[in-house]
């Protein structure tokens, strides 16, 4: 059962990869999962479930990616934007890696139903990034409050753009590429950290 469900999920990402997340139907789903509609609806109550079950699964994937990573405080202090780089670029190269997983998550999380549908979900298997993210704010305590939320949307968020923009043909998939969206990125983390400490001194 759990190789079924992955492979309706698979295809699902495929299609929407394809149709766009409006306009992929469970037609299209069968046909790229060599399944019948009748047999889908047996795992999944619809299209909307369906496709809450793909983000759950690639949000998960992503999840565990940041369990594997152990980035000290020490580390965090000594080398900031190292310790970040360390953070982000499995999350990032994995993205560029899994193109329909790519889209699909950028689709699905731009979509106007995902603000009342992320009200609702689980975040505990978040727990890895959270304790890094924790270690990151007791480190710097400028990344605190609402700048702290901004800042790592964006640098989460803005991630999973680029990556679809590679996937997609738009950037070339190069290292060159790859510097440059950390470097972007990472302006956002030097403005509050390096920013604030600046105007500490100065006053």
């Amino acid at each position: 059962m759990t190789d079924t469900r992955l492979l309706i999920e698979q295809a699902a990402m495929k299609g929407v990869r394809i149709h766009g997340l409006n306009g992929v139907r469970v037609q299209h789903i069968s046909k790229l999962s060599g399944m019948t509609a009748s047999s889908i609806y047996t795992y999944f109550d619809g299209k909307d479930d369906l496709m809450a079950a793909c983000f759950e699964r690639v949000d998960r994937q992503i999840a565990a990616l940041f369990d594997q990573i152990a980035i000290t405080k020490k580390e965090m202090k000594d080398n900031p934007e190292e310790a970040v780089r360390r953070l982000w670029l499995p999350y990032y190269q994995w993205l560029v890696a899994h193109p329909d997983e790519t889209v699909f998550y950028h689709l699905f999380r731009d979509d106007p139903g995902f603000t009342a549908f992320n009200a609702k979900r689980d975040y505990s298997y978040f727990a890895g990034f959270i304790k890094i993210i924790s270690d990151f704010r007791s480190v710097y305590p400028n990344l605190g409050g609402m700048e702290n939320d901004i800042l790592w949307i964006h640098v989460l968020t803005e991630t999973v753009l680029y990556a679809k923009y590679v996937v997609e043909g738009t950037l070339p998939n190069t290292a060159d590429t790859e510097n440059a969206i950390f470097e972007f990125l990472m302006y956002g983390l030097n403005g509050i950290v390096i920013g604030k400490q600046g105007s500490r001194k100065r006053s």
